[in-house]
């Protein structure tokens, strides 16, 4: 087998497989700040698979989203029974809040794409391959160059925890309705 097939072992069931590293990695994760940019991946073999390299225009950053039920703000416009249900469900998953969030921050950077780290009662974690649209190492490299022109992946759900979120990974019966969009179904009523 090779290095990252062992990898890939390990990290398949972390809390039995590294239980005293894997509980020292959330010791750390819980007091890091709910950005931050790491000189390599937590999981290599996770980033190599999904075209992280080690070349410059091309960071990691790791981000924090926190869980759990979503709250309504208090209603505007009268104490109707319609109004007063306060529990909010997400229409997009934790990972596609996380690359927001991470392109956000980094505004000149597009999100290649994701995996998820590690979670507790509290927070996810996750970390995201971000590369920078403009730099030569990029612009040269054949797959990330196109990559690099699609301004705003992570905001039009390009990435592919976006296109898992819009239904896209599903095709024929079924799915008839998520293409191309399911906004573009709804107004155009086909």
């Amino acid at each position: 087998m090779g290095m990252y097939k062992y990898i890939r072992q390990v990290w398949k069931n972390p809390r039995r497989n590294m239980r005293d590293r894997y509980r020292q990695l959330l010791i750390q994760l819980r007091r890091e700040p709910a950005t931050l940019r790491l000189e390599r991946p937590t999981r290599l073999d996770r980033a190599r698979s999904l075209g992280w390299k080690p070349k410059q225009g091309v960071i990691i950053v790791r981000q924090r989203v926190k869980r759990g039920g979503k709250r309504k703000p208090f209603p505007a416009g009268g104490r109707r029974p319609k109004r007063m249900t306060n529990k909010l469900t997400l229409k997009k998953n934790y990972q596609v809040i996380a690359e927001e969030r991470a392109a956000r921050k980094h505004p000149n950077m597009e999100v290649l794409n994701s995996y998820f780290l590690a979670k507790d009662g509290t927070y996810n974690w996750y970390e995201i391959i971000l590369i920078d649209r403009e730099h030569p190492a990029v612009k040269a490299d054949k797959q990330l160059s196109g990559v690099a022109r699609q301004r705003g992946r992570a905001f039009r759900g390009l990435t592919s925890a976006g296109r898992r979120m819009r239904g896209l990974r599903w095709k024929g019966k079924g799915a008839e309705k998520v293409r191309p969009s399911a906004n573009a179904r709804k107004h155009h009523g086909k």
